[in-house]
């Protein structure tokens, strides 16, 4: 890895200073679970039981209504799902770094502004791609199946982690501007209504027509419908521009959410108060 005592003068020196520190930011993160692979797997884990859960509760339902199998329907929204629920890791984390002054040390440290945020969302990724080979793999175990081409497959897996880089940036600028575990706990009790309000557990023409317009706006409904589309599984057909241009809006939501949450993370950091 290539040091520098002071920050390095051409472009070129600049990009490796930045890239090895970014490296070194990741590798000290994906330590963590070597340390805790119980609070690890258990967050793996957590998005199929879910899964598994809602299939049981409400799979008969649902297939006796529509005449399709639930299983079909419900596995990309509980894809998107698992990349929402990363969320919450990616904020105690960041959180637990911050409050115990590990954060500022990076800080004091002759390397790079970006590379501890862009560093745990290096780690978050890989963590999030762990998470979606899991996912998938219970899903075939449970019967969920794809007649879809490679190529619609490989879009609909790129747009579940384009969700998921989007969801990290929201992350990490609640970790470093909470103050307190209390707060980013109030955080993740506010994630499962934005979970459920959703299209990727239900069919949101079975909501009134208000509400189920705003469970079509929902980000988490764009990805859910965007990657049925593309896996050729179940897509109830709904009422909305929302729910019309979902492919469009899978692309759009989490571009001006990194568009706003990416540069916040940033500043967030390089002007945090010790």
């Amino acid at each position: 890895m290539t040091t520098f005592a002071t920050t390095p003068d051409r472009p070129a020196d600049r990009l490796r200073w930045a890239l090895a520190d970014i490296w070194t930011i990741t590798l000290r993160d994906l330590q963590r679970w070597r340390n805790n692979p119980g609070v690890k797997i258990f967050g793996w884990l957590f998005p199929v039981l879910t899964m598994a859960m809602f299939t049981g509760l409400l799979g008969g339902a649902i297939g006796a209504a529509t005449g399709a199998r639930y299983v079909d329907f419900v596995m990309p929204g509980a894809f998107a799902m698992a990349m929402v629920f990363g969320l919450e890791g990616t904020m105690m984390t960041t959180h637990s770094d911050a409050a115990k002054g590990v954060t500022d040390r990076f800080r004091s440290l002759p390397m790079s502004g970006i590379a501890v945020v862009a560093g745990r969302c290096a780690a978050d990724m890989i963590d999030s791609l762990v998470s979606l080979i899991v996912i998938v793999s219970a899903g075939l175990v449970f019967g969920w199946r794809s007649d879809a081409s490679a190529a619609g497959i490989a879009a609909a897996f790129a747009l579940l982690l384009l969700l998921r880089f989007a969801m990290l940036w929201i992350g990490v600028f609640i970790g470093l501007k909470a103050t307190s575990p209390g707060a980013v706990t109030s955080v993740q009790v506010a994630i499962w209504p934005v979970l459920l309000l959703s299209s990727a557990l239900i069919d949101t023409s079975t909501m009134p027509r208000w509400l189920g317009t705003i469970a079509e706006a929902n980000p988490l409904s764009a990805t859910a419908t965007a990657a049925r589309e593309l896996l050729h599984n179940p897509v109830f057909p709904g009422g909305s521009w929302f729910a019309e241009n979902a492919l469009l809006l899978a692309v759009a939501w989490p571009a001006v959410l990194v568009a706003i949450f990416l540069p916040l993370s940033v500043f967030a950091y390089r002007h945090r108060r010790q």
